[in-house]
């Protein structure tokens, strides 16, 4: 069974999101409007909300973040795909990812500095997922592999306006195949020991990691 989806016409949009959509026009804009958006802690409980719950409540955590900027960005003519970054202690991360000009990027969220976005400067989607690897090795992160979805996967399943918690997005990430990361154990050991070293020293996470030239904007109150 081939399942198809095709992308809802401006009309499907409140007028509020329709002005915010013509104004968040690239992946650079949606990263901006992201960062300055505080980060959902759940404090109410799990939840993971639709493109239309973030823009009305004014929040996101990562995979909400991902399915607002696929949403936002599939109305300039990008296609809603989401990257998945398997973490070795189950604590996942998803980003949107986007080609611009043959080369790779991300739009992303994220309590930790170095798992927000990427510039499209990257060769391929494993070079992209590559770029987190150090960034995200913390006490127990460590990436283990990555996947690349496009959205249309779920078929008819109301991800960009449903009320309710769009769970189905999450179950079906979960059961992606990932294509698998690997690095020494030697690396991980050094870079899990700096990161301890550093947090301690400085009561805050680090911002050291070589090739932060290629990151986006992050949030101002990592900075």
């Amino acid at each position: 069974m081939i399942l198809r989806d095709v992308k809802p016409s401006s009309n499907s949009f409140t007028p509020a999101e329709r002005r915010l959509i013509e104004r968040l026009r690239t992946p650079r804009q949606v990263q901006r409007f992201l960062n300055r958006l505080p980060y959902n802690t759940e404090l109410s409980g799990d939840s993971l909300r639709s493109f239309r719950q973030v823009v009305r409540r004014g929040t996101a955590h990562c995979l909400e973040a991902a399915l607002f900027a696929a949403c936002v960005m599939e109305q300039h003519g990008y296609p809603p795909l989401l990257m998945g970054l398997e973490s070795a202690d189950g604590l996942d991360h998803v980003i949107f990812a986007y080609r611009h000009r043959g080369r790779w990027g991300s739009v992303g969220r994220s309590r930790d500095p170095g798992l927000h976005g990427r510039k499209p400067v990257f060769r391929s989607p494993r070079a992209l997922a590559e770029s987190y690897f150090d960034p995200y090795i913390d006490f127990t992160g460590l990436v283990t592999g990555y996947s690349v979805t496009h959205l249309r996967v779920m078929g008819s399943y109301d991800w960009r306006f449903s009320r309710r918690n769009v769970w189905a997005v999450e179950n079906m990430l979960l059961r992606i195949p990932h294509l698998k990361i690997r690095r020494s154990r030697k690396r991980v050991k050094r870079e899990r020991e700096k990161y301890r070293l550093y947090l301690e020293t400085h009561k805050k996470k680090p911002l050291y990691y070589r090739g932060r030239e290629k990151w986006s904007e992050i949030p101002k109150h990592f900075l």
